[in-house]
């Protein structure tokens, strides 16, 4: 036997104990429900040992196994991520991070738990151990109080990161003057949510004291596995980001603020109401404390200095709609909730709600105004005409084959006089000893229908009932193969008897004897004494149906679904048409299809002659192709030069396009060649560096078609997973096909694949605040679609996710060694390829920009010693907020990090 499948030494003496540990599951067709699609990775970190061994063991013996429970995380820097098998222990390793040397190689990769599983079942485990042996009056154990010093540790470095990228935010100069006119609003939160934090624990104690008799003084300890996100990340990146913004838009600042105070825990907030409304009352009132304490909030309009002059412009969220931030938080999160289920955590699910938020009121730049379209109106047709249907479609799809109803028997012909007296079946019985009755078949009992009774009526609706003497007395009757005593008066034979065949002829006398009283069938347990699994009520609603109706109900669906989506894009009606949102607000009256044409191929002779001879010219917008005569701007680089001048705008396009398709076709062709070879993580990491390849020397070339690109496809993205999630044909199969040799642990969790969605808006994130806070320029129907600068800060997404993340990987599974301080799955050899991964990307980023000749935001004249220090910072604050992040997905998080971190230091 391997070395890394011996059973534990403690467990040695047991030798039953130490076989169970290298079965699947002890009882493999005696599972109950609890037992069922749940994660047993669990086993590798509990101990084989019986509770009452535990329990007798010594204070300072661990109560698990030698091997700590340490949260998981979807970060490319953990060594053992895709080894853990499922139902067996997890093999001892002398190094974890070394691959190939303690383990077998396996053939595919199994896909781990998410950090708030392990976590949880942690949590589980230790809870049921206490109360079992009421381990509260006793010290806690050496691993217990060493995990929690570690843990403590890992989250105060996760509070010490936010505080230092608030000491960045502060040092930038045109960040400064706009933290001292807002101090008051901004010590309303940061006030309101420690005073929160600190009444937290004095509730708890009052709590205790007032419900419970607590055998302490202070009855609060602090739990060996806890995690903050949702009280760090939320607030601290909302207000952060808001105020890097606010250098351009002042007016963003006051509604992030009320949003920031909207995203604190509910458990920190005192409930005044027993009633479960959603919205607490006093949290609301809190919320809208900036607009009563904070001063100027009042002011019709909100002034900016811009080179020495000073403008107005009026706020975009009025103060009636600030105040009402806080049901439509709450709101917003319970549908995001109910939609995405146990997929995303609850750090994701605010901050997805307060960027939605402000999408829907902030949004000005005609690709976000295209990006608020297709999220807020597409997806709030699809949610209102299509929830129903695929619901039903959900529920039909986990129907298996065989609880269908049966389709109708076809119906015997009329039997002839011939029939009547030579009865084949009676022929059979005569010449070859077959049995009369040959319907019944055993096959067909092993199908444990509902529907199914073992009482006598429902014999008879199954079947005609048949009546039959054995011997002279007439001693027995038989119904169906149940034999009753004729002569008991006990008991009473069913009126349908008396409806049995008339043309049935009793068997011989003597046959195979039989049970006299025969069990009746039970609807709610097996006949092992198990209890059955019941159906839901929305798929038991679909038992009556046959396959085939079944199936065609499906294909209804589907066509519903299909044509309520191509509704939703087309129909030219106001708030509800697509296409008629994104005509009226980002193309200033142009009709999409058409303007999209001009956009693309509107330099090329050809189809500006066709467009011109057909006079389409109403239709598709021609973009104006200039000349030397009109005169550039001696500030514009050579390659914007070569393409306005040369090469054409819209050519530009076409030819990025073209690149792009290039770069995708043989980025499948490698992950496609590598499937039989590597694991999952390293086919993964093939579509990050893709990301890398298409869009770090292509943004700064045109960063508004890059945007509207990364819209697009992101909403392509989450309509083929709403098709895969909806099983509804004939897309859902392929799609889920397709995906499946891809998926993470966290793509497990629930019914949304977020793995590629993550990665995208990783990407697309840093560079839609950066057009945010970025002039634009344009004429005619191009008007914001040109931006006259460019920063580093608009690729820093896809370095970090692109080059970061890929890196820790790759070198953290394969060379990592040393774990940080607080445990886990993060080595320091993966943390160190992320930095030095991102700082090259920086530098990369840096010098493409210098060689392209843009000009840089805010005139940025730093040597490259200098930036050189600045690119440093920024990739260590991320790497080791990689690190240490358990909370949050790391793909969106760390690239919003990053993005402050390079912004708020102007590289």
């Amino acid at each position: 036997m391997p070395e890394y499948l011996d059973p534990p030494e403690h467990d040695a003496h047991d030798p039953h104990d130490a076989l169970r540990l290298l079965s699947r599951s002890p009882h493999p067709y005696h599972h109950q429900n609890s037992d069922l699609l749940e994660p047993s990775d669990h086993i590798a970190y509990a101990s084989s040992t019986s509770t009452t061994e535990r329990l007798n063991a010594p204070p300072s013996a661990p109560f698990s196994s030698s091997r700590e429970i340490t949260p998981s995380s979807d970060s490319g820097t953990e060594a053992d991520d895709e080894h853990f098998l499922k139902g067996l222990p997890a093999p001892r390793r002398l190094r974890k991070g070394l691959r190939g040397r303690n383990e077998v190689l396996s053939g595919t990769a199994t896909p781990i738990p998410s950090p708030a599983l392990l976590e949880e079942e942690g949590r589980r485990l230790s809870y049921n151990l206490k109360k079992e042996a009421h381990l509260s009056k006793r010290p806690h154990s050496t691993v217990d109080r060493d995990r929690r010093r570690k843990e403590i540790i890992r989250r105060s470095t996760e509070l010490l990161i936010i505080a230092f990228l608030g000491l960045l935010l502060y040092s930038n100069t045109h960040v400064q003057p706009i933290f001292h006119r807002w101090k008051r609003d901004l010590f309303v939160w940061i006030g309101v949510s420690v005073l929160l934090v600190l009444l937290y624990p004095l509730r708890l104690i009052l709590w205790t004291y007032y419900h419970r008799t607590p055998s302490r003084r202070i009855p609060i300890s602090i739990p060996s596995s806890f995690d903050p996100a949702p009280l760090f990340y939320p607030p601290s990146v909302t207000v952060l980001v808001s105020l890097l913004l606010a250098a351009d838009n002042e007016a963003i600042l006051l509604p992030n603020i009320v949003l920031a105070i909207c995203s604190l825990p509910h458990s920190l907030v005192p409930t005044i109401s027993n009633v479960d409304s959603g919205c607490d009352p006093l949290h609301w009132a809190l919320s809208c404390a900036p607009l009563l304490l904070g001063e100027g909030s009042w002011e019709p309009s909100i002034t900016r200095t811009v080179a020495g002059a000073v403008n107005s412009f009026p706020a975009f969220i009025s103060l009636e709609t600030t105040t009402l931030l806080y049901p439509l938080h709450q709101n917003l999160c319970a549908v995001l909730q109910t939609l995405t289920t146990t997929s995303l955590l609850t750090a994701e699910l605010q901050l997805l709600s307060i960027s939605l938020i402000n999408l829907l009121f902030l949004s000005s730049s005609p690709q976000v105004v295209i990006l608020k379209s297709v999220l807020w109106v597409g997806g709030l047709d699809i949610l209102v005409s299509c929830s129903q249907a695929i619901k039903w479609g959900i529920s039909l799809a986990r129907v298996p084959k065989w609880r269908f109803k049966r389709s109708a028997a076809p119906s015997k012909p009329t039997s002839s006089l011939f029939s009547s007296i030579m009865s084949w079946k009676r022929v059979r019985h005569d010449l070859f000893h077959a049995p009369v009755d040959s319907s019944s078949c055993s096959s067909c009992e092993a199908v444990d229908d509902p529907d199914d009774s073992g009482g006598l009526v429902s014999m008879s609706s199954r079947g005609s009932l048949r009546v039959k003497t054995m011997g002279d007395g007439a001693d027995f009757v038989e119904i169906e193969g149940n034999l009753l005593p004729a002569g008991n008066e006990g008991h009473k034979l069913p009126s349908n008897v008396t409806e049995a065949k008339s043309g049935s002829t009793p068997l011989r006398r003597h046959t195979l004897p039989s049970v006299d009283n025969v069990p009746r069938k039970s609807h709610t347990h097996t006949p092992s004494g198990r209890r059955k699994r019941t159906a839901s009520y929305s798929v038991r609603a679909f038992f009556s149906l046959t396959q085939e109706q079944a199936t065609v109900r499906k294909w209804i669906y589907a066509v519903y679904v299909y044509v309520c989506i191509i509704g939703a894009i087309f129909l030219p009606i106001p708030i509800i048409g697509v296409t008629k949102v994104v005509t009226d607000e980002a193309l200033h009256g142009h009709e999409p299809v058409g303007w999209a044409l001009g956009y693309i191929l509107g330099d090329l002779p050809r189809f500006r002659w066709e467009v011109v001879s057909h006079n389409l010219e109403r239709w598709i917008c021609l973009p104006s192709r200039p000349t030397d005569e009109l005169g550039c701007p001696r500030s514009m680089g050579w390659v914007d030069r070569y393409r306005q001048l040369y090469l054409g705008q819209a050519n530009t396009r076409l030819a990025l396009s073209a690149y792009f398709t290039l770069v995708i076709s043989i980025g499948l062709l490698i992950v496609f060649r590598l499937s039989p070879i590597y694991e999952v993580d390293t086919r993964r990491k093939v579509f990050h560096f893709m990301m890398v390849a298409m869009f770090l020397p292509s943004t700064y070339i045109d960063p508004a078609f890059a945007a509207l690109a990364l819209s697009i496809v992101l909403a392509v993205f989450l309509l083929l997973d709403l098709l895969r999630a909806s099983q509804l044909p004939p897309l859902s199969k392929p799609l889920a096909s397709f995906l499946a040799p891809y998926v993470d642990g966290r793509d497990l969790r629930g019914p949304v694949v977020i793995s590629h969605i993550f990665l995208l808006i990783g990407c697309a994130i840093p560079l839609w605040l950066s057009l945010g806070s970025l002039p634009r320029t344009g004429t005619g129907c191009l008007e914001g679609w040109e931006l006259p600068s460019r920063d580093v800060s608009m690729v820093s997404g896809v370095v970090c996710v692109g080059l970061g993340d890929a890196a820790a990987s790759l070198i953290g599974r394969r060379y990592g060694q040393r774990k940080w301080l607080w445990g886990g799955g993060k080595s320091l050899e993966g943390s160190i390829a992320f930095a030095l991964a991102v700082f090259a990307g920086l530098a990369v980023a840096r010098l493409w920009l210098h060689i392209g000749g843009w000009p840089s935001t805010g005139n940025n004249a730093d040597s490259w010693s200098t930036a050189t220090q600045k690119m440093g910072v920024c990739a260590a604050t991320a790497s080791l907020t990689e690190a240490v992040l358990t909370g949050g997905n790391d793909n969106v998080i760390v690239p919003v990090v990053l993005w402050t971190c390079v912004k708020s230091l102007g590289v």
